[in-house]
């Protein structure tokens, strides 16, 4: 005759109170982030969603005006001129930043890993934006430059780079690439770093050369790596302001002056502020909606190596 044994009950007394006491501890290690991301982000924007709505000059109490900042928003032509003066600078900043980044991290992927190297194109970066700008103000100055002052000897003509309205945008891309591509380039390396070299193994044994693996395993590969950056390069374009105050003043004949310059001027020279936030949160509505989309269109959750 067969007795059944009674099973015998596990007691999740520990584990429950292990995951208790973890939930605890990542409750009060979250609280600092969670408290300042409610004091400095939640409510700064739902003070601006409130502001937009007023016709505040902080020189008087606040008014309710209702969606007429809006209103006269869309009827604005230097608000679309500056979108569009911002637009142009954003798909210029990051195709030419874009290229560069990702040459200068398959050579160093592919030829060298010297720490000398790595360190040596982050220095721009590390730079102030403010600093950068008056270091290339004055070598391109139109009249002691030192640039100016090469093409004046090599018998060429001089370039008013700021003050030309064809070459001032221009000129402050090169300025922003100068700063900003070498700190691309090495997020742009540790993503490349990721990739099993086992891969670059098999496509040289298929004879696969330089160009065709990059394009055809490194590039796919590295996928979320560059639609993580391409977000954050098209968000930090966007708020560009520092060059522009320090180079251009938003001239010539309103070239450079980009939403963040006219924002600027809104709330600080002519004290409308509650019009400036309204194209303040305006500007977070079209950010909003074109980071959705190139995450979208990039697939940034997935990854090729999974």
């Amino acid at each position: 005759m067969t007795v059944a044994l009674p099973r015998e009950t596990v007691k999740p007394t520990v584990a429950s109170g292990g995951r208790r006491r973890d939930g605890r501890a990542a409750f009060w290690f979250l609280l600092p982030a969670v408290a300042g991301f409610l004091v400095f982000y939640v409510y700064p924007t739902v003070r601006g969603l409130w502001i937009s709505t007023t016709d505040w000059t902080m020189l008087s109490p606040p008014s309710g005006i209702g969606l007429d900042n809006y209103r006269e928003l869309a009827h604005d032509p230097l608000f679309w001129n500056a979108l569009k003066v911002t637009g142009y600078y954003v798909a210029l900043s990051l195709a030419v930043q874009t290229v560069l980044a990702l040459g200068l991290a398959a050579l160093m992927h592919r030829l060298t890993r010297s720490v000398a190297l790595r360190v040596t194109l982050l220095l721009p970066w590390l730079v102030p934006n403010v600093t950068t700008a008056l270091l290339w103000l004055w070598l391109l100055d139109g009249n002691i430059g030192f640039v100016n002052s090469v093409l004046q000897s090599l018998g060429l003509s001089t370039h008013g780079f700021f003050s030309a309205p064809g070459e001032a945008m221009p000129t402050i891309v090169l300025v922003n690439t100068w700063a900003f591509t070498g700190y691309t380039a090495l997020l742009y390396y540790a993503g490349m770093l990721q990739i099993p070299q086992d891969v670059y193994e098999a496509a040289a044994l298929d004879g696969s050369g330089e160009i065709r693996t990059f394009f055809r395993i490194t590039l796919p590969l590295l996928r979320p790596v560059l639609a993580l950056v391409l977000v954050v390069s098209l968000i930090g374009s966007f708020q560009i302001f520092d060059t522009v105050a320090v180079t251009t003043s938003g001239g010539p004949v309103h070239a450079t002056r980009v939403v963040y310059y006219y924002i600027y001027e809104l709330a600080f020279r002519q004290f409308r502020m509650g019009y400036a936030t309204a194209i303040a949160i305006t500007l977070i509505a079209v950010l909003s909606v074109f980071t959705y989309v190139q995450m979208r269109l990039l697939r940034a959750s997935s990854s090729d190596l999974s």
